[in-house]
């Protein structure tokens, strides 16, 4: 059984008092390169942690005479975080500054997304995966999740943050390719936006509606996320499993060097159906009320401590209500039997 930390939203003045409880001193150690794991937030979305939450958990790093840096990795959709320049950028104007966060910014799979370490893991799907270059090398991790509801997944919080957001560019395409989109008629309005954004180039107008060549659709996932009007939808057989499980071995790529130097802390708030790569404020209305902070040394008893607390200040399961095609669990269940850490756990509120 894993100890999982709580404070609530209101106490977010004990962050720090968290994030020492939950075990940074036996992460962080001195001289050691730190990765500070997030999201920077897409441009429109409002999702993400905030800097000045990010700030106090630099300076605990800092303590320890460890070295912090931020960072996330390339998406491989069409936007302003598909390469280490624009991603930048996008940090740098939702103020993950060197002056607001005490940390560089350092996007960890290179310029194009194409800088990665290939690292043997015992899979399901994969026997090798292809995780971020300076995530790989950086001696200690902190994931940092804004955990939310998500369309592939259920739910995203340290597993997907871990295993999706620490994957290469090539790693993502992997990850994805079982996922196979697909056009509504009915509701597509041929705006062309899933055209303009689409990597692989594989849908066109037939008939004055959007169609996806199966043969050239790489499963990015990036047709989902322009379309405004839910026209984009997946024909959901086995891919949510598959893709869960292939994030739980991408998860183990990255933790496999990392000789259990890793945080996670989960910040329940503003949580949404969708994942932060939604660039529309429309699909950004919290589900519930936020719920606060938690964090653990274990990512598999931090989301399942997660996904307890909303769906018990829900009274149901929340995201299986949003997403009932998608099993949640089956994250979880991969990450366990992967030896990742445990469901099982005691949550120790401060």
């Amino acid at each position: 059984m894993s100890k999982v930390f709580f404070i609530a939203i209101k106490d977010i003045d004990l962050l720090p008092e968290l994030v020492l409880k939950s075990g940074i001193k036996e992460v962080v150690h001195k001289n050691s390169f730190t990765a500070i794991k997030m999201h920077f937030g897409e441009p429109g979305n409002i999702g993400y942690i905030r800097p000045h939450w990010v700030k106090p958990i630099v300076e605990l790093v800092k303590e320890q005479q460890a070295v912090p840096f931020l960072t996330d990795a390339s998406t491989i959709y069409k936007g302003k975080r598909s390469d280490a320049v624009n991603h930048s950028l996008v940090a740098a104007e939702h103020g993950f500054s060197i002056d607001a966060c005490g940390a560089p910014v350092i996007i960890a799979d290179g310029l194009r997304g194409n800088s990665y370490q290939n690292v043997t893991v015992k899979g399901k799907h994969f026997s090798r995966v292809k995780i971020a270059q300076d995530i790989y090398y950086a001696d200690s991790l902190v994931c940092l999740s804004h955990f939310k509801g998500h369309e592939l997944s259920g739910f995203g919080g340290a597993l997907k943050n871990l295993g999706m957001g620490c994957g290469s560019k090539a790693g993502k395409y992997e990850m994805h390719n079982s996922v196979r989109p697909e056009i509504d008629p009915q509701k597509c309005t041929a705006c062309k936006n899933c055209l303009k954004w689409c990597p692989a180039k594989a849908i066109s107008l037939v008939q004055g509606k959007a169609r996806i060549d199966r043969k050239k659709c790489n499963g990015c996932g990036d047709c989902i996320l322009s379309c405004s009007f839910q026209a984009v939808q997946i024909t959901w057989n086995e891919t949510y499993t598959v893709v869960q499980e292939k994030i739980a071995e991408y998860a183990a790529g990255v933790l496999a060097n990392k000789n259990n130097k890793c945080l996670y802390v989960n910040f329940l708030n503003h949580i949404t159906a969708y994942c932060d790569c939604y660039p529309s404020q429309a699909k950004d209305k919290p589900l519930i009320a936020d719920i606060g902070i938690m964090a653990s040394l274990d990512p598999v008893s931090i989301d399942q401590a997660s996904v307890d607390l909303v769906n018990q200040a829900a009274g149901r399961d929340l995201f299986r209500e949003v997403w009932p095609a998608i099993n949640w669990r089956d994250q979880l269940r991969q990450a366990e039997q992967l030896e990742l850490g445990t469901r099982e756990y005691s949550i120790i509120r401060l």
